[in-house]
């Protein structure tokens, strides 16, 4: 494969743009039609973004489409190149499962398409595909590596117990992971997840990523699993997996990551979203750096409040260099003011702004796709550059070889 494109396949790609704005998702759904026929490449992939809730056909389409648009431009695309990859490595996809999406991809373009798939447009997305499918591989290659070398790494699958499960609220559960075979884990790094290869009874085996809520360390990890109504792995989880079950478990993975760093942080989160962030809380209070720290979290009310206490006493054991507010929505007549909670209703970027440092630090959000919309966009309205806007949602990202 050459190191650059031609300028032929360029300009042909970037001509395919007006068919995949039409018909991109047409594509990218019989794509994984065609793919998924083959049951080891279908058990690859986290079915939830398929069946459950058919998002990931929507997501690719938009990546395909922004990789054709920027194809002259690749390096706007960095970002994601970065998230993929990592997100292969989590799911074990290796060199030889390429192919297999080659060759689904271009068959969907091909069957969607008809007699305006000519050759010559198929050669050149065949060209496309494979550039960064070098790409990515390369970078997969590196990680898989860099796992293997750490002290505890591991490549593949490994066997952990449960040596705890701990209910943190109405709906939301911890679960305490150490290796079978009794040696160390690798350390992580706040903000990565852990993938996992559950095997339900009656069902395929299914793949879910779970973010590491506690600390690096060398011995165990900690997950911290919301109950979804229709989620099939989180009531499994929930209901039927208790201590000294075993789970196959992947190395930590993600670049949504917390740095050293010499500016304040803003941990700001919604719901759920608060599991790697108290991971990147915790690790900010073991480096006792004179770094400040604000961790600003939102739930409905103490029902669905999870890790209040421990996010409490890292605060108190501070010395005043790590705060937190707690946003309530809905308060419950037990919930108590200013020791559950602090406010009552949602975050705001108006408190934001009156609360928090905005263009001096580096904010990291998480949290489901509307808070997310809301506090990326409005954070740059209030001065924040947008180098210091990191963020991680749950479900697909924009993906071109997705899970």
């Amino acid at each position: 494969m050459s190191r650059q494109l031609s300028d032929q396949t360029i300009s042909l790609v970037k001509a395919t743009v007006p068919a995949l704005q039409a018909h991109g998702l047409d594509i990218t759904r019989r794509m994984y039609e065609r793919m998924f026929r083959n049951a080891a490449i279908r058990d690859l992939f986290n079915q939830s973004h398929h069946g459950e809730t058919g998002s990931q056909p929507k997501a690719l389409a938009m990546a395909v489409l922004a990789y054709a648009q920027n194809i002259d431009n690749l390096g706007v695309l960095a970002g994601a190149v970065e998230r993929i990859a990592q997100k292969h490595v989590g799911l074990n996809i290796l060199p030889e499962h390429y192919p297999h999406v080659a060759e689904a991809l271009l068959g969907a373009i091909q069957d969607v398409l008809g007699e305006a798939a000519t050759p010559e447009i198929l050669a050149a997305w065949g060209e496309a595909y494979w550039f960064l499918a070098d790409l990515l591989i390369g970078r997969e290659v590196q990680i898989y590596g860099e796992q293997a070398a750490a002290p505890g790494g591991w490549n593949g699958w490994r066997d952990f117990t449960v040596l705890e499960k701990r209910q943190e609220s109405e709906i939301i559960t911890s679960f305490i992971l150490a290796p079978v075979d009794g040696g160390q884990v690798m350390r992580h790094q706040p903000g990565q997840y852990l993938t996992f290869w559950l095997e339900i009874p009656g069902h395929t085996p299914l793949k879910r990523n779970y973010s590491i809520s506690s600390a690096p360390g060398d011995a165990r990890y900690r997950i911290t699993v919301k109950r979804e109504p229709q989620g099939v792995a989180s009531n499994w989880l929930h209901d039927a997996v208790q201590p000294g079950a075993r789970l196959k478990v992947g190395a930590p993975a993600g670049e949504f990551v917390l740095p050293e760093t010499e500016s304040p942080v803003v941990l700001l989160s919604g719901g759920v979203g608060q599991t790697p962030l108290v991971s990147m809380l915790a690790a900010m209070a073991e480096r006792r750096s004179l770094v400040p720290v604000q961790f600003v979290h939102g739930t409905q009310s103490g029902a669905t409040h999870a890790l209040g206490g421990e996010v409490r006493a890292l605060v108190a054991a501070s010395g005043g260099r790590i705060t937190a507010a707690t946003f309530y929505e809905c308060p419950r007549a037990q919930d108590r003011p200013g020791q559950d909670y602090d406010v009552e209703g949602r975050i705001t970027l108006d408190w934001l702004r009156a609360h928090t440092p905005t263009a001096g630090a580096d904010y990291y959000l998480c949290g489901p796709r509307p808070f997310l919309r809301t506090f990326t966009d409005g954070l740059v309205r209030l001065g924040v550059p947008p180098a210091r806007i990191h963020y991680e949602f749950f479900g697909p990202a924009d993906e071109l070889l997705a899970a």
